[in-house]
């Protein structure tokens, strides 16, 4: 019988950590490490459980993170990183295993680091275009990202669950400065010369994400049906798809994935403009979701066991 993976979720309180422990709990191929409540922010303990175990999640403040990898010196340890912290460091693997040569490198990585929500859907868009020539690398982008309350952490959902005086019912802009911290990795990962210009927005949703990036025909070097093979054929494989249309009576829903681990790409408009946009769970395919499919490639298990596909 195959000896179970030992995993240890360093931050396991949080959002994200507890959504990684709710998926593994009931594995039989994993064997969860739990720190006592009283022993959580112990050096000595934290140090101990990431170097006995075979895989462990990082979910953590950045700051918090960058130290907890010091702490490992067993080899054999792989580190999924959850924080912003090491997204682009090249010492780590960027966990998103649908873009091309991905998958390979996850495999075999000890550091990998899991994408930001945000950067997620917007990376999920532009790459496959400008690996395709479908879009010029220096061409200038902007991106809406629209996301439920969950992605805050625990802090907001408080504020949001407890907002008597119905102070948060309406969408939110936030990141007014264009300095967000998903931008280097939307960056990087797409490809892209320069950042977006960039505006995220929570509302009052709990959990669910639209990204839209808006484009003229003059900014593509194809037809829009071309656009839409080369999502077709770009994503058949792993959690990310293409589909002709999410809308529902003309309308598109930002938490139309709620609750699921998969990420759909669409394209609508018309031969003039354009609309990319990306649908998921920001908790799922934005967070734990996308942790847990890392895992299972490390493992070499069904990269979907154990997610709501």
């Amino acid at each position: 019988m195959k000896n179970k993976s030992k995993v240890f979720i360093d931050g396991s309180a949080g959002t994200t950590g507890l959504r990684i422990y709710d998926r593994l709990k009931d594995r039989s191929d994993i064997e969860l490490l739990i720190l006592p409540d009283d022993k959580r922010k112990d050096e000595k303990y934290i140090r101990e459980y990431i170097n006995k175990s075979d895989i462990s999640f990082l979910c953590l403040p950045d700051a918090a993170a960058r130290e907890a990898v010091t702490f490992c010196e067993n080899e054999n340890t792989v580190i999924i990183d959850t924080s912003t912290a090491h997204r682009t460091d090249s010492s780590f693997t960027y966990g998103m295993p649908e873009l091309t040569g991905q998958r390979e490198k996850i495999r075999v990585s000890k550091r990998i680091s899991n994408p930001g929500c945000h950067a997620t859907g917007f990376i999920t868009l532009i790459r496959p275009l400008v690996e395709n020539g479908a879009i010029d690398r220096n061409t200038p982008l902007s991106c809406t990202s629209i996301t439920g309350y969950s992605g805050g952490g625990k802090k907001m959902i408080s504020e949001y669950e407890n907002d008597e005086n119905g102070m948060l019912v309406s969408p939110r802009t936030y990141g007014l400065t264009q300095t967000h911290k998903h931008l280097p990795e939307m960056m990087m990962y797409s490809d892209i010369s320069s950042s977006p210009v960039f505006t995220p927005i929570v509302s009052s949703f709990y959990s669910g994400m639209q990204v839209i990036v808006p484009l003229h025909k003059s900014q593509i070097n194809c037809s829009v049906e071309e656009l839409k093979d080369i999502y077709r054929n770009y994503y058949t494989n792993g959690l990310i798809s293409f589909s002709d249309s999410q809308d529902i009576n003309g309308f598109i829903h930002s938490d139309l994935l709620s609750g699921k681990d998969t990420l759909k790409t669409t394209v609508a408009g018309n031969d003039e403009r354009i609309t990319l946009i990306s649908l998921f769970d920001n908790l799922g395919k934005g967070a734990s979701g996308a942790a847990i499919q890392n895992m299972n490639i490390v493992l070499g298990t069904d990269e979907t066991y154990g997610l709501s596909i």
